[in-house]
C-alpha cells in the first residue's frame, strides 16, 4: 500500500497533544482562499523552484513536492520517534491537504500505529464520505476538526464547496463519541465578525458537550511565496496576518460560551 507524502514534521507541538509527527498527505477537495500549503492541494506530484544563494550568486533548485511511500516505509520513520510521544504523551498526527483522500493509505497507517501502541489523530476538513470516517473511528484517537464558516454559500465562496456534508459529518462523529478537537482558521473579513463566531459557538453548543477544545488559528501571510513560486492564485496577498493580540477577543468569546480554548493548536 502506496500513498503520495509531500512532508514530514517532527517535533510538532500544535496539531494535537505532546510531542508529535506530523504527516501530510497530498490532496485536497478544498481550494480555501488563506491555505498556508498550497502545495498540498493537488494530488499529483509537483516540481516547486526555490531561488538560492551560493557564494553570493543566485541559483534556481528544483524540488519535487510530494512521493509516494510504502506504509512500511513510513512506519519505520515515524517509530523513530517513539521516545518523544511516550514521555510526552504525544503521537502522529496526519494532515494535508485532506488526508481523507488518500483514505486506503491513511487506513492502513491508522491501523498500524495503532497495533504500535502510537496516538493517533487526523486533521480533517471534514469533507469526504461519511463511511471513509466511520472505517477510521476504531483507529483515530483524536480528531482534529476544521470549522471554517457556518454560512453554506460563503463556505462555497471561499472553500470552493458548501458546508452540508462537513456539518454532518461533525454531527456523526460526535454521535459515535469520538474525541474531537475543533480547529479553527481565523481569517480576517472572511469570518471572524462576532456574527459569524456566534453562529459557530451556537452550532457548536448542539454537540451536548462532544467537543473536548477549540483551537483558534490566526490567519498568516507567510505561504505567499509558495503561491508565486508554484504559479498558483493567491487570492488573500493583500490580507495582513493576524496577530496574536487580535484573538485574545475571539478566546474570551469562545471561554464566555464554556468551550477549553487554545490560540495555535
Amino acid at each position: 500500500m502506496k500513498g503520495i507524502v509531500f512532508d514530514i514534521k517532527r517535533f510538532a507541538i500544535h496539531d494535537g497533544p505532546g510531542i508529535r509527527t506530523t504527516v501530510f498527505l497530498k490532496g485536497c477537495p478544498l481550494r480555501c482562499w488563506w491555505c498556508h500549503n498550497p502545495e498540498s492541494q493537488d494530488v499529483k506530484s509537483e516540481t516547486d523552484v526555490k531561488q538560492i544563494m551560493l557564494d553570493g550568486i543566485p541559483f534556481e533548485k528544483q524540488e519535487q513536492i510530494g512521493r509516494l511511500m510504502e506504509v512500511e516505509e513510513l512506519t519505520a520513520i515515524l517509530e523513530k520517534e517513539s521516545v518523544f510521544y511516550d514521555e510526552s504523551g504525544g503521537g502522529v498526527t496526519f494532515s494535508g491537504g485532506e488526508s481523507l483522500l488518500q483514505h486506503a493509505f491513511l487506513l492502513e497507517m491508522l491501523k498500524t500505529l495503532k497495533q504500535r501502541g502510537i496516538h493517533t489523530a487526523v486533521d480533517t476538513s471534514g469533507q469526504a464520505k461519511t463511511a471513509l470516517f466511520d472505517a477510521i473511528i476504531p483507529y483515530t484517537d483524536l480528531f482534529l476538526y476544521d470549522l471554517k464558516h457556518m454560512d453554506p454559500e460563503k463556505h462555497r465562496t471561499y472553500t470552493g464547496v458548501d458546508n452540508r456534508l462537513i456539518l454532518k459529518n461533525l454531527k456523526h462523529l460526535a454521535a459515535e463519541k469520538a474525541n474531537i478537537f475543533i480547529r479553527i482558521p481565523v481569517v480576517p473579513t472572511i469570518n471572524d465578525s462576532r456574527q459569524d463566531l456566534s453562529e459557530m459557538i451556537d452550532y457548536l453548543k448542539t454537540l451536548n458537550g462532544s467537543i473536548k477544545e477549540v483551537h483558534l488559528l490566526p490567519y498568516h501571510a507567510f505561504a505567499g511565496n509558495k503561491y508565486v513560486r508554484l504559479k498558483k492564485e493567491n487570492k488573500l496577498k493583500n490580507l495582513k496576518s493576524y496577530d496574536r493580540k487580535d484573538i485574545e477577543p475571539i478566546r474570551q468569546q469562545f471561554e464566555a460560551a464554556g468551550f477549553t480554548v487554545k490560540i495555535g493548536g
